[in-house]
């Protein structure tokens, strides 16, 4: 089976859990050995792995360019060859001469979440329109709201089943607040896919409910999580009988709940003061955070290291003696399973998806900020919760693997295919 993906991240250039997600249900189809996958990225960095097919669609030409062979080699990336470029040439389908490309008739892309973000998503479905005509594939499935524009316009083009994946809605994102042109794009795609794979139970509930779809073409499937390499296994735990500390990762945002961290950390600090407070990331809420530390007089006890990436995340776990995350709308959460790979208990928000399929987790409301301080205080103070919760958690997360959830969508596939 081949399938088209549309994805706006991937490993190692990471953004957020999207990238983490897409690495692994690719991985997870491909352990099957009959999936072959053709990922279209807007920049690919060209150190993807080579488990699937890259195709950067800054690399697609959509005006017509008459280069020869040797100019058009000393262009490409090391990921797409010439052939590639005039297969895609050949698959023109209008007159694009209007846009802005480049002197190969292609057109750049940032990477990434930049400050003209819709004209890139509608630059990617047009350039999706010559890739759906060049390739040969039997499925389609695009990855969150910023490629399914691509993805309807794919399925127009071929006639292909599309398969959209719901990594969050905006009413995640917004707490409510809703863009109307964002949600107009979600609910265009939700409307023109033949199967909507939502990563959690929550998540599809908002779908059906929110974007008023078909309960019958909703599916939950949950992330899962790959081992720890060796390399991270062997990072160390350092001791901390001495102080403790409690760690908040992630994007400092709204919908991630950092102020119910803090306030939770100011309540633990009321009563001990052998616990430090870690908030590790960036985002539009980080200077709101300072200022409330501050003015919660915590300051001395809480620290800011900034957005973390790659080996930096797991030695910021493994530093941890609890991992927090208060998201106020969270779609699943890999985080949470990425603390506890590393040994570090976690306690998470009731609103979070990932806490559908957790059980050696403690959950609390993200706005229950006493709840949240006394787990927090227990783990710290009783080393036999903090070991429980340890070993348990480990055994847990060993359980959920990307195979099992690429096997599941391998069925979803099968079901669309056949029909």
């Amino acid at each position: 089976m081949r399938v088209l993906m549309f994805g706006w991240e991937f490993p190692p250039k990471i953004y957020g859990g999207l990238a983490v997600a897409s690495y692994g249900i690719t991985k997870g189809l491909s352990l099957q050995n009959d999936v072959e996958t053709i990922f279209c990225l807007p920049k690919p960095c060209g150190e993807e792995e080579r488990f699937l097919r890259i195709i950067g669609m800054n690399q697609v030409p959509i005006v017509y360019r008459n280069h020869d062979y040797d100019y058009v080699k000393s262009r490409m990336p090391n990921y797409m060859s010439p052939e590639d470029y005039y297969r895609f040439r050949d698959n023109i389908y209008a007159d694009f001469s209007y846009m802005n490309v480049n002197d190969m008739g292609c057109m750049e892309f940032a990477g990434g979440y930049p400050g003209n973000l819709h004209d890139e998503i509608n630059n990617f479905s047009i350039i999706a329109g010559v890739v759906a005509r060049a390739e040969q594939f039997d499925i389609i499935h695009a990855h969150d709201w910023l490629t399914y524009p691509a993805g309807v316009h794919a399925k127009m083009v071929s006639g292909k089943p599309l398969c959209i994946h719901v990594h969050a809605t905006d009413f995640d994102r917004s707490r409510g607040k809703v863009n109307p042109t964002v949600y107009s794009i979600e609910k265009n795609g939700m409307d023109h896919a033949d199967c909507i794979m939502c990563v959690s139970e929550l998540t599809r509930r908002t779908v059906i409910n929110e974007y008023h779809q078909d309960p019958s073409k909703v599916f939950a499937i949950h992330n899962a999580v790959y081992p720890l390499s060796e390399e991270l296994q062997a990072i160390p735990r350092p001791d901390h009988s001495k102080e403790k500390v409690v760690t908040f990762l992630g994007r400092i945002t709204m919908q991630k709940g950092p102020e119910y961290f803090v306030e939770a950390a100011s309540l633990v600090l009321q009563r001990t003061r052998n616990i430090r407070f870690c908030m590790a990331g960036s985002g539009d809420k980080l200077e709101e955070m300072i200022n409330l530390v501050a003015e919660r007089g915590i300051a001395d006890r809480f620290h800011f290291p900034g957005f973390m990436r790659g080996r930096q995340v797991y030695e910021c776990y493994k530093d941890s003696d609890v991992f927090v995350m208060p998201s106020v709308s969270e779609p699943f959460g890999i985080a949470p399973l990425e603390a506890m790979q590393c040994g570090t208990p976690s306690i998470i928000s009731k609103q979070s998806g990932c806490g559908e399929i957790l059980t050696n987790v403690i959950k609390t409301d993200y706005w229950d900020i006493h709840a949240m301080a006394d787990a927090i205080y227990s783990i710290c103070t009783y080393p036999s919760l903090f070991k429980y919760l340890q070993e348990e958690g480990l055994k847990e997360v060993a359980g959920i693997t990307w195979e099992k959830v690429g096997l599941r969508i391998r069925k979803l596939y099968d079901n669309l295919v056949r029909y």
